[in-house]
């Protein structure tokens, strides 16, 4: 499963480096790129790594517009309705542990209109 995360985010490193840069909305794919340091240990516990950190926060700055945070609180909902209770129960604790505010809870019911 590790190997399949790194070819995962080789080939998304990879094609964000041969598109043209932009303004446009973000999109899952940003969500779960950023996320993507997160993954360790949301599965497993342990520490939290300093690149998750970094990630969280690149997506609370990326997230500015309305629609920015609407379409991210989305995405997490996704994520979440596939998680167990225990990889929820860590991925709350994330913006603590991070020392970073979201403007929403990580739970597969949250109401991502508000």
């Amino acid at each position: 499963m590790t190997n399949m995360i790194v070819v995962v985010a080789v080939a998304l490193a990879m094609v964000l480096t041969i598109l043209p840069m932009s303004t446009t909305a973000l999109t899952c794919v940003d969500v779960e790129f950023d996320l993507l340091p997160c993954l360790t240990y949301i599965r497993s516990g342990g520490d939290v790594p300093s690149t998750c950190c970094s990630g969280l926060n690149n997506l609370v700055n990326a997230a500015k517009t309305t629609d920015d945070r609407r379409t991210a609180c989305n995405c997490l909902k996704s994520l979440a309705q596939r998680a167990s209770q225990d990889e929820l129960d860590r991925a709350a604790t994330l913006p603590d542990k991070c020392d970073i505010s979201i403007p929403y809870k990580i739970t597969p019911t949250i109401d991502c209109s508000k």
